[in-house]
C-alpha cells in the first residue's frame, strides 16, 4: 500500500465541559434518606423501651391497705408505683377524682395511706402538650417536608425553561495567566498572525484609528483546514489585547425550542457589549451559518432565525462599541453571503497548512515540557512530516513521549518520534495480526513493486521506508516523501503517482497470476486522481481545459446536484480515465520487468526483516545498477 503525504488528516477532536444539571434520581435519593432520617427520630421519641405491667386501681387500694406500697407518682390519670420491694407497675385513676378519694371508696384507711408517700407531677407547659402531640404532628410535618423537597426541585427544573435564552458563552478573564494565550504560544501562521495585530491594535487603543476615521472590521473569519490553530489564534488575540474573551461553539445556539437561539444571539451581544472591549469567538459558524433558503422549515426555521439574529446583531454596532465578533470554519464554501460580506466578517484570514519552517517550530513549543535526548534531531522530523497539521504534530510529540514513558525511559529518543509518525499517519503495529506464510510472501513483493516504481520513474517521491508490518488497515506501507515543500503538482506527477499507486497490483499479477484485495485502496487513489486530472485540472488531451466538475462546495442536504455536462461528456470522461490507468499499468510494467532482480531482492529482503529503511533500500537499488538521481538532486536543493 502506498501513503501519499498530500492529504491532510483529520485531528481528534476536543471534548467541551457540559453544565451540570441536577437529575430527579439525586431528589428521590434525598427525599428517602430524609424520611428514613424522620423515622429514626419518631421511633426514638415515641418507642416504649421497658415494658411496665399494669394493675387495677382495687390492686393498687389492697396493697396500699396491706402497707405494700412504697410511693405513688401521679400524672394526670396515670398512677406509676413503687412497691417496697422495687418492683414497679403503672394503674389509671379517673380524671377528675383525687387518689385520695378514690383509695378511700375503695377501703383504705387513713393511717395505712399515711404511710404511702404520694406525689403529685403538674403535666402541664410546652414539653407536656409537645410529647402528647408529637406522634401525631411528626408524620404529617415528614409529608408537608416531602412534598416541598420534591416540589422544589420540580420548580427548579421548570426555571431551567426560563434560562433557555441566556448564552451559555464560556468567558476567559485576561488576568487569568493560566489560561492565557498569546501569540508566542503560536508558531506558524506569520500572515495570519499579522492580518490579526491591527485587530489587538485596535482593542488597545480605539483612538489612533478613529482619529484618522478608519473603522476596524467587525468580524473576522478564520479558515483553513482542521487542526491548522482557528481557536487557538482566536484566544491569542484576546490574550495579546488582554480582553475578555467570550468562546461557544455555533451548534450552543440551536435547541429544540423555536426562537431559543435567537434569544442566546441577542443576550450574547449584550453580555459582549457591557465587557467591552471584547471579543466574541465562534467556533464551527457553519452550524448555525448555513445558506438559507433549502426549503426545510420555512421561515421558522430555529437555524435560519439564529442566523438572521447574528446578522441583525451584526449590523447593530457601532464603531465605538469595541467589540470584534470572531469566527472559525472549515467550511466556508456553505457559508450564507449575507454572512460573510463586507460590514459583518468583512476580513478573512486563510490558516494554511505550516511548511517545514512552521512544523519546526510547533514541534519546539510541543517539546518544551518533555525530557528530549541528546539525539532529537527536530528538523528532521519536520522534513518527514509534509501534510501535517498543528494538531497532528501535537499529536506526534504526544505519541512519542507515551512511547518512551511505556519502555520506562526517562527521556524522549529519536527513534520515539520516528516510530510516533507512523502510528499517528497509519495506526499502531498491529504485531498480533500474523500473516501466513503466503501472505507475507504476496505482501512483500506488493510493496516492493510500489517501492520500485516510486524509484525508477523521475517524477515520483523518493522512498524513505518499505515495510510489511500491518498498520492500521494497511497490510504493508511504502513511505514516500517529496524533496521539497510545494503547494503545486504537474501533470507528470500525477502519472507517475497512478502508476506507483499500481506497482502492487502488477507485481502480484507479474509474480503470482493473480489479484488479491490488497490493492482495493491503490485503485481507488489511482482513480481518484486520473478522475479529477479529467474532470478538475483540465490535463486530458481528448477533453481539454474544462472543469466539468465544481469544486466550491459539496451539496447541503436535501438538494440534488446538478449535471453540467451531457451524456457524450461524461462517455469521454470515463475513457480517458480508463486511458490514463492503463497508460499507468503499462508504464508499472515496463518497469518491474527492466528491474525484476531489484524488485525479487527487494521483496526476499523483505521477507527476512520486515522493514527497510532509506539506506538500506538504497544500497540494494545501487548494487542492481540503478543510479539514484533524486538524491543527487535533492543534495542540491537543500539549503
Amino acid at each position: 500500500m502506498d501513503f501519499n503525504f498530500l492529504g491532510q488528516k483529520e485531528p481528534q477532536g476536543k471534548g467541551k465541559r457540559a453544565p451540570k444539571q441536577s437529575g430527579w434520581g439525586g431528589s428521590i435519593a434525598g427525599a428517602i434518606f430524609f424520611f428514613m432520617l424522620i423515622m429514626a427520630l419518631y421511633l426514638a421519641i415515641s418507642g416504649e423501651g421497658k415494658v411496665v405491667p399494669e394493675v387495677a386501681i382495687s390492686d393498687l387500694a389492697k396493697s396500699v391497705q396491706a402497707g405494700e406500697v412504697k410511693n405513688i407518682l401521679v400524672e394526670g390519670d396515670k398512677l406509676t408505683i413503687t412497691y417496697t420491694n422495687d418492683e414497679v407497675k403503672t394503674a389509671k385513676k379517673e380524671v377528675d377524682a383525687s387518689l385520695s378519694q378514690t383509695l378511700f371508696n375503695y377501703g383504705v384507711t387513713k393511717d395505712a395511706l399515711a404511710k404511702t408517700s404520694i406525689a403529685i407531677k403538674n403535666e402541664s407547659g410546652f414539653s407536656y402538650w409537645l410529647l402528647n402531640f408529637l406522634p401525631f404532628l411528626l408524620p404529617i410535618v415528614f409529608i408537608l417536608l416531602f412534598f416541598w423537597y420534591l416540589s422544589r426541585q420540580v420548580k427548579g427544573a421548570g426555571m431551567q425553561a426560563f434560562t433557555f435564552g441566556q448564552s451559555k458563552a464560556r468567558i476567559t478573564d485576561p488576568n487569568d495567566k493560566n489560561n492565557r494565550v498569546t501569540f508566542k504560544d503560536v508558531a506558524g501562521c506569520k500572515e495570519a498572525k499579522e492580518e490579526l495585530k491591527e485587530i489587538v491594535d485596535f482593542l488597545k487603543s480605539p483612538k489612533k484609528f478613529l482619529d484618522i476615521g478608519a473603522r476596524i472590521p467587525k468580524g473576522v473569519m478564520l479558515t483553513g483546514a482542521p487542526g491548522t490553530g482557528k481557536t487557538l489564534l482566536a484566544r491569542a488575540v484576546a490574550g495579546e489585547a488582554g480582553v475578555p474573551f467570550f468562546h461557544l461553539s455555533g451548534s450552543e445556539f440551536v435547541e429544540m425550542f423555536v426562537g431559543v437561539g435567537a434569544s442566546r444571539v441577542r443576550d450574547l451581544f449584550k453580555m459582549a457589549k457591557k465587557a467591552a472591549p471584547a471579543i466574541i469567538f465562534v467556533d464551527e459558524i457553519d452550524a448555525i451559518g448555513r445558506t438559507r433558503g433549502g426549503g426545510f422549515g420555512g421561515g421558522n426555521d430555529e437555524r435560519e432565525q439564529t442566523l438572521n439574529q447574528i446578522l441583525v446583531e451584526m449590523d447593530g454596532f457601532e464603531p465605538n462599541d469595541k467589540v470584534i465578533v470572531m469566527a472559525a470554519t472549515n467550511r466556508p464554501d456553505v457559508l450564507d453571503p449575507a454572512l460573510i460580506r463586507p460590514g459583518r466578517f468583512d476580513r478573512k484570514v486563510i490558516l494554511d497548512l505550516p511548511d517545514r519552517a512552521d512544523r519546526e517550530e510547533i514541534l519546539k513549543i510541543h517539546a518544551i515540557k518533555k525530557p528530549l535526548a541528546e539525539d532529537i534531531n527536530l528538523k528532521l522530523v519536520a522534513e518527514r512530516t509534509p501534510g501535517f497539521s498543528g494538531a497532528d504534530l501535537y499529536s506526534l510529540m504526544n505519541e512519542g513521549a507515551i512511547l518512551a514513558a511505556r519502555e520506562n525511559r526517562k527521556k524522549v529518543f529519536q527513534f520515539d518520534l520516528i516510530r510516533a509518525i507512523e502510528k499517528v499517519m497509519l495506526g499502531p503495529e498491529r504485531k498480533s495480526h500474523l500473516l501466513s506464510k503466503k501472505e507475507k510472501e504476496i505482501t512483500a513483493y506488493h510493496e516492493a513493486g510500489h517501492a520500485i516504481v516510486a524509484s525508477v520513474l523521475p517524477h515520483a517521491d523518493p522512498v524513505h521506508k518499505v515495510s510489511i508490518i500491518s498498520r492500521g488497515n494497511a497490510g504493508g506501507y511504502t513511505l514516500k516523501l517529496p524533496l521539497e515543500e510545494r503547494r503545486l503538482q504537474s501533470k507528470k506527477e500525477f502519472i507517475d503517482d497512478i502508476a506507483m499507486s499500481l506497482g502492487g497490483y502488477v507485481a502480484e499479477q507479474m509474480m503470482f497470476g493473480d489479484i488479491t484485495t490488497g490493492p482495493s485502496s491503490d485503485l481507488q487513489v489511482a482513480t481518484n486522481i486520473a478522475r479529477a486530472m479529467v474532470t478538475r485540472w483540465g490535463m486530458s488531451d481528448l477533453i481539454g481545459p474544462i472543469a466539468l466538475v465544481d469544486s466550491g462546495g459539496r451539496p447541503q442536504f436535501g438538494e440534488i446536484p446538478e449535471k453540467e455536462f451531457s451524456e457524450t461528456v461524461s462517455t469521454k470522461v470515463d475513457a480517458e480515465v480508463s486511458r490514463i490507468i492503463n497508460d499507468g499499468l503499462k508504464t508499472a510494467e515496463k518497469v518491474l520487468a527492466e528491474h525484476k532482480k531489484a524488485f525479487t531482492a527487494i521483496a526476499q529482503k523483505l521477507i527476512e526483516v520486515e522493514t527497510l529503511e532509506q539506506d538500506e533500500y538504497e544500497k540494494i537499488l545501487t548494487a542492481h545498477g540503478i543510479l539514484l538521481k533524486k538524491k543527487e538532486i535533492a543534495e542540491n536543493i537543500r539549503p
